[in-house]
């Protein structure tokens, strides 16, 4: 560590501070902290490739280092919630917490070290900076395709940070949020030359890369901002927002029984808010006593005892929907009786759906489920987390992710951590969803930033996939999502009620290239980082500490 300058240290920590910027922290995020990730990565790829006169290339294990300090200090700031999460919601007490965050940030910070490896690879053969510059996009969106498949938290992905620039986003919905992903980190590899040295032609094949993640833009751009075809904004949503404690300060209320949940929920849904039209565009909410004919109406995930299975429930859900004549999907969970588990059931967090006749059609089990939240990954050598973390579950994965046709119309539903997985959602859409659907309990993050994180990745499956979302939550953000990823307006967080939001259905064949062909941008740029790293073995040789070759 003393070989490598402290001013490469404060490169790091900088771009560290950056990247933490670039997504909600307690709030929404403001727009001129978005901003920052055009140049978030600069510090980090200046700490990577740039020398002082007389100075060596880093080595791989020093850039190694660099890398994973810059990950472990990222993960720390964006995740810092984890703290919280098992401190007052998991029982925890804060040492414990804050080490289990530590251990988080350690663990994934291997990614940031992952990139930094391969960066000085190709720095240190004789490919040099500009080969370096070259790689850094690819090898950025490489390793966030790791962080998805591998470890399976894809949490704030770079692209995340644009979801409201209309501009940049229009290329999700042909590469998905990694598409984004690339065009930033090309960016802050095209603007790396301009501190190295003077002249026009330091910019040279980075720009190259910058122009073509631009064209890839542009391509997009007309058919992604135009309106989806038929969508004339006219249904209407009933979502309720039902606003019970969770985990340790759940505990310190007197709960409800299963009797005085079902009343209270299916009066708010019979009687809900809506948006005050008289504001432009509407802010709040009011009370009336118009007589609202809803296209359905959505429960979200959380921690209450409804089973799929229980008479009471279905009973209540069924008069609800037979009652506003509308389909009700409602968060609940599954149970199938079975001799092979030793328990003697199957356990499944899922979303219950009834027609509006009344009947119970069907409900879909999660399939993504939440490590150490749901489930204790290999469990047969941490047996003991289930009494370190208390809240943790004992689910089954469900093993469909089916679409539910009911009144005419078909949804696709996905609950709570499964929004945070493009490839996934976009599934739904393919097996012909007209709208899509996410209930989730995000009441385990109390008023960190996380809510926040969490909607701003369900917005970006809505610019995806072209499709409304209906987003349901136990505490907020409870709110509709247009195909833009765009909001107007949103329940209220911690308060019980239901509101009514407007939406639209979407033609079943209209399909943007992401939802037909997934992360194919992020599995090219694997295969590009490839060929990258072995054309750089190739040419290894003494590498130089020349910052660019003059023409």
């Amino acid at each position: 560590m003393r070989l490598i300058p402290a001013r490469k240290w404060a490169l790091v920590l900088s771009s560290a501070v950056l990247q933490i910027a670039i997504f909600p922290i307690a709030g929404p995020l403001p727009l001129w902290r978005a901003t920052l990730s055009w140049f978030a990565l600069i510090p980090l790829l200046l700490a990577l490739v740039k020398d002082e006169p007389g100075e060596s290339p880093l080595t791989i294990r020093s850039a190694a280092l660099l890398g994973y300090c810059c990950g472990v200090v990222w993960y720390m700031g964006n995740c810092y919630w984890i703290y919280q999460t098992m401190h007052t919601y998991g029982g925890l007490s804060g040492p414990v917490s804050f080490a289990i965050l530590i251990l988080f940030s350690l663990y994934l910070g291997l990614y940031h070290a992952l990139f930094a490896t391969l960066v000085a690879f190709v720095r240190r053969s004789r490919l040099e900076i500009r080969g370096a510059l070259i790689i850094s996009p690819f090898a950025w969106v490489a390793v966030e395709l790791a962080r998805s498949r591998i470890t399976s938290f894809p949490w704030d992905l770079l692209g995340y940070s644009q979801v409201d620039n209309l501009f940049v986003t229009g290329i999700a919905t042909a590469a998905g949020v990694m598409g984004i992903s690339f065009l930033i980190a090309a960016f802050n590899a095209a603007m790396v030359p301009f501190f190295v040295r003077t002249g026009w032609q330091r910019i040279n094949v980075p720009l190259v890369v910058f122009v073509a993640a631009i064209s890839l833009q542009l391509s997009h751009l007309n058919s992604t901002l135009r309106p989806v075809p038929n969508s004339t904004v006219d249904k209407v949503a009933v979502m309720m927002q039902e606003n019970i404690e969770v985990g340790a300060v759940g505990r310190e209320v007197v709960p409800l029984t299963l009797a005085q949940e079902l009343d209270q929920f299916t009066a708010a849904s019979l009687h809900p808010a809506q948006p005050n039209f008289a504001e432009k565009p509407p802010v709040s909410w009011q009370m009336t006593d118009a007589i609202i004919s809803p296209s359905v109406i959505i429960w979200p995930e959380a921690p209450s005892h409804f089973f799929s299975t229980d008479d009471s429930f279905r009973g209540a859900i069924g008069r609800l929907a037979t009652t506003t004549n509308a389909p009700v999907i409602a968060g609940s969970l599954g149970v199938d009786r079975s001799t092979i588990p030793q328990r003697g059931y199957y356990l499944y967090d899922s979303a219950s759906i009834f027609n509006s006749a009344g009947d119970y059609t069907g409900r879909y089990d999660k399939i993504h489920l939440v490590p150490w939240g749901e489930y204790i990954p290999f469990k047969q050598f941490f047996s003991f987390a289930d009494k370190l973390t208390e809240g943790v579950g004992d689910m089954d994965r469900g093993d469909e992710r089916n679409v539910f046709a009911v009144d005419g119309h078909s949804y696709g539903v996905f609950v709570c951590y499964e929004s945070i997985f493009g490839d996934e959602v976009r599934r739904f859409v393919q097996n012909k969803a007209e709208v899509l659907v996410n209930i989730s309990d995000d009441g385990w993050y109390g008023d960190s930033g996380a809510p926040w994180q969490h909607l701003n990745m369900a917005r970006m499956r809505a610019i995806e996939n072209r499709r409304w979302i209906l987003r349901s939550t136990n505490t907020g953000i409870t709110t509709a999502i247009d195909p833009r990823g765009q909001i107007t307006i949103q329940a209220p967080r911690h308060v019980r009620g239901a509101y009514t939001f407007r939406f639209a259905y979407a033609p079943t064949n209209f399909l943007g290239l992401y939802t037909r062909y997934g992360d194919w941008l992020a599995k090219l740029c694997v295969l590009v980082t490839l060929a990258i790293l072995i054309a750089s073995a190739l040419m290894r040789g003494a590498p130089s500490s020349a910052q660019f070759h003059r023409d």
